[in-house]
C-alpha cells in the first residue's frame, strides 16, 4: 500500500462520529416509575399509622389485648365484656373482692349435658322467673347444713323454722307431718279445712297449747271429743256450758212462786246434757223430757 491510501483512509476514519447507546428509562416512563414508587412510599407510610394506631386503641400488649390478658390459668377479663355467641369455659369467676354480673337482653340459661350431649341440668333465668331442671335441688348455708332440698320423691325443710308470710296461709292438698306447729309471737294459729274435715292424728298424744289466749274448736254440725281406752278431762277453775236445753218438770213437781237461779246438770242415756232446776234431791228424773 502506498503512503497517499495510508493517508487517505486514516482521513475517513477520523471523519466518522463514534455511536453511543444509552442504557435505562428515560421520558415519561422515568416519571411514571418515581411516581409510583412515592405512591407506594405514602401508602407503606399509612399503613404503618394505621397499624400503630389500631395496636394502640385495642391495646396490645405483650400479656394480651385491651381488656383481654393471657395468664398461665387462662384468660383474663377486666371491665365489660360482650359475648355474641356462646361461650364454653371450664370455669368462670371473678376478680378476688369483686361480684361477677351476669347479664342479658333476654335471659341466662346454664346447661349440663352428658357425652351424647343429652341434657342433664338446667338452669335458666329469665323475665318470666327463674326455672331449675335436675334429679335433686339443694340449697346448703356456708357451714354446709342442708337448708332445703327437692327431688322427685319428697321436699326437705332443714331450716329450724318454716315461716309463710300469706294472708291466706299454707295450702297442703295431702298430709303434712311436722312435730310442731306454732304461729308467731302475737299471731293467731287457724287449722282450717274449707270444703272438707280436718284430721289430726298422733300415736303419742296430741297437745294444743295456748299460754297466753284462748283456744277456739268452731263447728257447724256436731263436735266430738272421744277417747276409746281413757277418759276426757276438763282442767279448770270454771267450766261453762252455754246454751244447754232447760228440762220441764211436771205440773205437780214444779214449785210456784220464786224463780229458779240454781240448775242440776242431767245426762241422757243417749249422753245429752241438759239443765234442770235444783231441788232437796235429783230432779233429773222428774225433768227428762228433753231425752226423748
Amino acid at each position: 500500500m502506498t503512503q497517499e491510501q495510508c493517508t487517505h483512509r486514516n482521513n475517513v476514519q477520523s471523519s466518522e462520529k463514534p455511536q453511543v447507546y444509552k442504557v435505562g428509562i428515560y421520558g415519561w416512563r422515568k416519571r411514571c416509575l418515581y411516581f409510583f414508587v412515592l405512591l407506594l412510599m405514602i401508602l407503606i407510610l399509612i399503613n404503618l399509622a394505621l397499624t400503630i394506631w389500631i395496636l394502640k386503641v385495642m391495646n396490645f400488649t405483650i400479656d394480651g389485648m385491651g381488656n383481654l390478658r393471657i395468664t398461665e390459668k387462662g384468660l383474663k377479663l377486666e371491665g365489660d365484656s360482650e359475648f355474641l355467641q356462646p361461650l364454653y369455659a371450664k370455669e368462670i369467676q371473678s376478680k378476688p373482692g369483686r361480684p361477677l354480673f351476669l347479664q342479658s337482653s333476654r335471659n341466662v340459661s346454664v346447661n349440663i349435658v352428658n357425652s351424647n350431649n343429652q341434657l342433664l341440668t338446667q338452669l335458666v333465668t329469665g323475665s318470666s322467673g327463674f326455672k331449675a331442671r335436675g334429679k335433686m335441688f339443694e340449697v346448703k348455708s356456708t357451714s354446709g347444713k342442708l337448708l332445703f332440698s327437692a327431688d322427685e320423691q319428697e321436699v326437705v325443710v332443714g331450716a329450724e323454722r318454716l315461716r309463710v308470710m300469706g294472708a291466706e296461709g299454707a295450702v297442703f292438698s295431702k298430709s303434712v307431718e311436722t312435730p310442731h306447729v306454732r304461729a308467731e309471737p302475737f299471731k293467731e294459729l287457724r287449722l282450717e279445712s274449707p270444703t272438707r274435715s280436718l284430721l289430726m292424728e298422733a300415736p303419742k298424744g296430741i297437745q294444743i297449747l295456748a299460754e297466753a289466749g284462748d283456744i277456739q274448736a268452731i263447728c257447724r254440725n256436731e263436735l266430738r271429743l272421744e277417747s276409746k281406752d281413757g277418759e276426757i278431762s276438763l282442767d279448770a277453775r270454771r267450766i261453762r256450758l252455754m246454751q244447754l236445753p232447760e228440762g220441764k218438770a211436771s205440773t205437780s213437781s214444779s214449785s210456784s212462786g220464786t224463780r229458779q237461779t240454781v240448775y242440776e246438770v242431767c245426762v241422757c242415756p243417749n249422753g245429752r246434757l241438759f239443765l234442770s232446776q235444783a231441788g232437796t234431791g235429783s230432779t233429773c228424773q222428774i225433768s227428762n223430757n228433753v231425752c226423748l
